[in-house]
């Protein structure tokens, strides 16, 4: 008999009914046995939409009253440290929303709370598992496409001034970033699970229009161990909305557009002359699998379910979490950043803007 996973909802907000509409197409692997929020109203109004039986005000109420498996955090990321540390010492596994943390020290702070842990941390990072990001990391390690020679990350979304109604949005302290550290990090993350380790970057950012202490747009160029270079932007002053990546391959290009959430129609292929044999193997290789949190959840029981560790873990969480504060770094430093070179002596090791943001820290005045 296959076994059914006890977990729970931890902040009852917007990103919670992804997570439960997610949950409700799993019910024969996992179930959501109880949620949490500090809200009485939000808390009843979700779980009685969701069906959740148990109700708790606090995680630490949870973690007291119920046996789990897995606690999805879907708090503000201000919160996730605190909650992510005290469930694994619990040994409870860890869902954390993105981002996982604010700065590279609460991170590893939660990997140390991890090692002396039963249970594992793991972050949403959903679009690596749609079939379309699978199938090309199968041609890749198929020798199918070539070297990879250049790429394009871009996520360029907008949002109003009153997206920062929020307390939490768009303050370094309680959000971590910008568009950066915020909104972009699922196309990076992508990104860097296609093309490996990063070893460089040099950057930009601004705070151009939106009301808040963070950036409201960054652009880096990225250098890769395996000689890959690309250029990321990260934005939400765009009213034509697109997340688009493209590798550039010897072999073909690989294109993939869309907002939130891709299908196997999202990705296009372009054989380079004397590989059209790619776009066939391209086609052979997708399944129809979309990107999302249904994605990942199953992956995280499959590996529950066979003792394995859940994706996507916290050393791989950490290394695109790194690349968010080197961005930072340069572009507040005004010099290119390598890997590493952030440790606990550097101010951006425990604040993203290392106190160094070149603008005030009041909202901006329109």
């Amino acid at each position: 008999m296959t076994r059914l996973f006890r977990t729970a909802i931890v902040g009852t907000g917007g990103i919670a009914q992804a997570h439960a509409r997610s949950m409700s197409t799993l019910k024969d692997r996992a179930q959501v046995v109880a949620a949490v929020d500090i809200d009485p109203a939000r808390l009843a109004e979700f779980c009685d939409k969701w069906d959740i039986a148990n109700r708790y005000s606090s995680l630490t109420e949870l973690l007291a009253a119920e046996e789990l498996d897995v606690v999805h955090l879907c708090t503000p990321p201000g919160f996730h440290k605190g909650q992510a540390i005290e469930a694994l010492r619990s040994n409870v596994n860890v869902l954390s929303e993105k981002p996982p943390a604010l700065t590279l020290a609460d991170m590893d702070e939660i990997a140390e709370a991890e090692a002396a842990s039963a249970a594992c941390f793991a972050t949403v990072f959903q679009h690596r598992f749609g079939s379309g990001a699978e199938n090309l990391k199968r041609l890749m390690g198929e020798d199918g496409l070539g070297r990879p020679l250049a790429a394009i990350c871009n996520t360029l979304w907008y949002r109003p001034d009153s997206y920062f109604d929020l307390p939490w949005r768009g303050q370094w302290l309680v959000e971590g970033g910008g568009p950066t550290m915020g909104h972009g990090i699922h196309q990076f993350d992508l990104l860097l699970s296609i093309l490996g380790n990063w070893t460089e970057v040099t950057a930009v950012a601004a705070r151009q229009a939106l009301p808040t202490n963070t950036e409201d747009f960054s652009a880096a160029i990225v250098s890769f161990e395996n000689g890959t270079v690309a250029t990321i932007i990260n934005s939400l002053l765009a009213p034509k909305e697109t997340s688009y990546l493209r590798f550039d391959f010897s072999g073909a290009t690989v294109e993939l557009e869309h907002l939130y959430g891709y299908s196997d129609d999202s990705w296009a292929l372009t054989p380079a002359p004397g590989h059209e044999d790619l776009e066939r193997r391209w086609k052979e290789g997708l399944t129809g699998r979309a990107s999302g949190h249904s994605s990942q959840f199953a992956a995280i029981f499959d590996a529950l379910a066979s003792g394995g560790v859940p994706p996507v873990t916290s050393t791989e969480s950490r290394m695109t979490m790194e690349l968010i504060a080197a961005i930072y770094a340069s572009a507040f430093t005004r010099k290119p950043v390598s890997r590493g070179q952030i440790d606990t002596t550097s101010p951006f090791y425990g604040a993203m803007d290392g106190n160094a943001a070149p603008w005030s820290d009041v909202k901006a005045s329109h």
